[in-house]
């Protein structure tokens, strides 16, 4: 069973990151139209990009390698939960909701990795064979 859990955690990062990093990509493919969509929402739209690109791709990729899993997986969640409320929370409107909704759902996972951490396939786990401490 512990063989299991330590191949699913990769195996589980990787699945809550893909979206990131897609989104990431995708935005960086066009920053001037995000900008526009960001700043109808929120004031500062082009600190807002550089706040989305930071966590998708900058973020997503050191929780995708498992370096400092837990802190990253709380950084990714407080990002998705401000998207959830900046972007999707006009609840008469069912897509938002439905997109609020996954928002919580990406949310639940990240809690998930902040208690199970890295586990042995991860940098953090790396670090903790090499010098014998606990990540």
């Amino acid at each position: 069973m512990r063989e299991l859990k330590e191949l699913a955690l990769p195996v589980g990062r990787a699945l809550i990151v893909a979206l990131f990093l897609w989104s990431g990509l995708r935005k960086l493919g066009h920053p001037d139209a995000v900008i526009a969509m960001i700043g109808r929402s929120l004031p500062y739209p082009t600190l807002g990009f550089g706040i989305s690109i930071a966590c998708e791709l900058g973020v997503g990729t050191l929780l995708l390698l498992g370096y400092r899993t837990r802190a990253m997986a709380v950084l990714l969640a407080l990002f998705t939960l401000a998207t959830a409320i900046a972007f999707h929370s006009d609840f008469g409107d069912r897509d938002a909701l439905t997109n609020f909704l996954k928002n919580l759902s990406i949310l639940g996972g990240l809690l998930h990795v902040v208690v199970a951490g890295g586990g042995r396939f991860s940098i953090d786990g790396l670090l903790v064979r090499r010098d014998g401490a606990q990540a």
